[in-house]
């Protein structure tokens, strides 16, 4: 096999009889050439640059995600607590009502079930506060999108049928998605 060199830069000029000047000519590429390497340097240049400046951004970016996490951890936790300090009011008035039953007196049962109540009505308060509400379900009909039958029990009126009759927990919703669905009682007729 034999190897041809068509490079006419690189060949000795046969006309030219000394030999600097064929070593000269061995050493010049055109201009061409030349000019497409110094263009490949610039782009070199460039592209690390470019990586240099990505690998910058992609650590920022990094730094970024890592602080909204922190951010946004912290800020549950804030509300978290705010949370469970506006339950900490109803735990003390609870602890009212069970200290106003262990005395004694007369209208010791009324003063603790009135206690109790008002201490509902508070807690109530409080969740609506926070836009959870009371899902109505006694006496409506039978929704398994939003109630839980626990139990059917026979009805004597027809018109009860696949009706609530009873409430064994109450539902709640919060805007428009269920929070907790009502644990019911189904009337069945026939």
């Amino acid at each position: 096999m034999r190897v041809v060199d068509r490079r006419w830069w690189a060949k000795p000029d046969a006309e030219s009889d000394t030999p600097d000047s064929a070593d000269d000519r061995r050493e010049r590429k055109p201009t061409v050439v030349e000019e497409l390497e110094q263009q490949l340097t610039r782009s070199n240049e460039q592209l690390q640059a470019v990586l240099t400046e990505h690998r910058r951004a992609a650590e920022e970016f990094e730094q970024v995600k890592l602080r909204l996490r922190r951010d946004t951890a912290r800020e549950v936790e804030r509300g978290r607590r705010t949370v469970l300090a506006e339950m900490l009011d109803v735990m003390d008035n609870l602890d009212r009502a069970l200290a106003a039953a262990r005395g004694s007196g007369p209208d010791t049962t009324s003063t603790l079930l009135r206690g109790v109540e008002l201490v509902r009505e508070q807690f109530l308060g409080k969740l609506e506060g926070f836009g959870v509400q009371l899902l109505p379900a006694l006496h409506s009909p039978f929704d398994p999108q939003v109630h839980e039958a626990v139990s059917m029990t026979p009805v004597a009126d027809p018109a009860m049928h696949g009706v609530v009759i009873a409430v064994a927990a109450e539902g709640y919703v919060i805007g428009d998605e269920l929070l907790r669905p009502a644990s019911v009682v189904v009337g069945t007729h026939g």
